[in-house]
């Protein structure tokens, strides 16, 4: 499904601000897999996704995505297979349209279409059928503004979009970080639900160990640009917190993750 060859990139190269920050970094994903990345701040993980979505390129290596190579590829020229959805709930929306019009545009994602006579009573119907099982009342609130919504309600409304014409790979960038504890547990247990009901290809990063060992069937860690850790099956099913604390500091893990990860 994805493979990531030898890839090196160096941020502000010729300043000094200037960090190698990967050098011959491989990685393969298969079809199906779910996927969490977790890693200390400035470990690469974001970067990684970004590299993949195509809104940053690396400077060597190659990326390649269903046989092809993409590396050259245009964000916009993935997006036609590859879904993401961000931390900030105002990225994967368009807050002047309704909650109708922004389906709409992902439903017809590709497609040339008007708004006005993009949407049929079939689709309407549809739509408050998907937006039922958020038991937020959002399929009462077709014609709402999405500027009008919560965080909580834009980020279920984002990860509905971006999922409603199956992506060939789903990105997911902390995008439960932002939330409250009782709404990120709401955006996770859908995420899961559309993850294994679609069998998307999943990619998560995640600061929370809990949710990263829970969630999904493989765990990778970043640090310095670099996977430490590939953890799948049994192993991974069977990982505990403290374990994972372990395996950090026995890979001499500075203490930083104690800020940026400990979110349990």
């Amino acid at each position: 499904m994805l493979l990531v060859k030898n890839i090196y990139k160096t941020f502000n190269p010729g300043t000094s601000n200037e960090m190698n920050l990967y050098q011959n970094l491989s990685i393969s994903v298969k079809a199906g897999e779910f996927v969490t990345v977790i890693g200390s701040n400035g470990s690469g993980k974001s970067s990684f996704l970004n590299m993949i979505a195509g809104s940053i390129h690396a400077d060597g290596g190659q990326i390649e995505f269903l046989g092809q190579d993409i590396s050259l590829k245009k964000e916009h020229q993935r997006s036609t297979k590859i879904a993401r959805v961000y931390q900030d709930p105002l990225k994967g929306t368009a807050p002047s349209l309704t909650i109708l019009e922004n389906l709409s545009m992902a439903a017809n994602k590709g497609k040339p279409f008007n708004l006005k006579k993009g949407v049929n009573l079939k689709q309407i119907n549809d739509f408050k059928l998907l937006l039922s099982r958020l038991n937020l009342n959002l399929e009462d609130k077709l014609e709402t503004k999405v500027g009008l919504l919560s965080g909580g309600q834009r980020q279920a409304l984002s990860l509905l979009m971006a999922t409603i014409v199956e992506p060939q790979l789903l990105l997911l960038d902390e995008h439960t970080a932002a939330l409250d504890p009782k709404t990120s547990e709401l955006i996770i247990n859908l995420t899961e639900a559309l993850v294994h009901e679609k069998k998307l290809t999943t990619i998560m990063v995640t600061h929370n160990l809990k949710q990263a060992i829970e969630v999904g069937d493989r765990l990778i860690m970043f640090h310095k640009g670099k996977i430490i850790l590939d953890i799948n099956g049994e192993d991974k099913k069977n990982l505990t917190v403290s374990e994972l604390i372990n395996t950090f500091n026995t890979l001499h893990i500075n203490n930083d993750l104690s800020d940026a990860l400990l979110l349990i």
